[in-house]
């Protein structure tokens, strides 16, 4: 009897199964939060045994933090696709930046528990969270004078609030009408930018 991986690779069999594991958590997660992420229930989830979740994974926290990658790598290249559409206009970037990750989140709610949902206690994703968090205020503080705290103010401001919005737009507290959410986050932020280039040029 031919087995499950019967003329596959080692290599292979162990990136496909890392990859079944990350898929199993991402439903599990997605659905039910970091409760429900046990080594057993994304095993079964996955159709594997536990040995091969051992093969890939100290704990679920390195494989929750795995799926953030997945899933932030994704959003990051519709942010990126998002941003050179846009051109070099800052409202422009904005409402394109700011559809297009709600978007991305609305298309699959999962995505936004992963990228946004509190997972207290759990190290390796919170660590993910700020490394992203600071790649995001690094990128803005990029576009201006680096010595003047004007622009690293303004930077750090619409950071948190970009993640905010995100993050209540992911728990579905801000309705569903995109459109308008866009046209608000877009109106705030372009308010804040001409504030932050009035005080530049004073």
């Amino acid at each position: 009897m031919t087995t499950r991986w019967a003329g596959v690779p080692a290599s292979r069999r162990r990136d496909e199964r890392r990859d079944m594991l990350v898929r199993a958590a991402f439903a599990l997660f997605g659905a039910g939060g970091e409760a429900v992420l046990t080594v057993r229930a994304v095993c079964r989830e996955a159709e594997l045994h536990t040995r091969y979740f051992y093969e890939n994974f100290t704990d679920t926290g390195e494989l929750l933090a795995a799926v953030y990658d997945r899933q932030a790598e994704a959003l990051g290249e519709v942010l990126a696709r998002a941003l050179e559409e846009a051109g070099q206009d800052p409202e422009a970037r904005t409402r394109a930046g700011v559809r297009d990750v709600l978007r991305f989140i609305s298309d699959d709610p999962r995505r936004g528990r992963v990228l946004f949902a509190e997972a207290p206690g759990n190290e390796p994703l919170a660590a993910r969270r700020r490394a992203a968090e600071t790649a995001l205020l690094d990128g803005l503080v990029a576009m201006g004078p680096r010595d003047d705290p004007t622009v690293v103010i303004a930077a750090t401001m619409v950071t948190g609030a970009m993640i905010e919005l995100a993050r209540q737009w992911a728990d579905g507290r801000l309705g569903d009408d995109l459109d308008a959410v866009v046209d608000t986050a877009a109106e705030l932020s372009t308010a804040l930018h001409a504030k932050a280039v009035e005080r530049l040029t004073r």
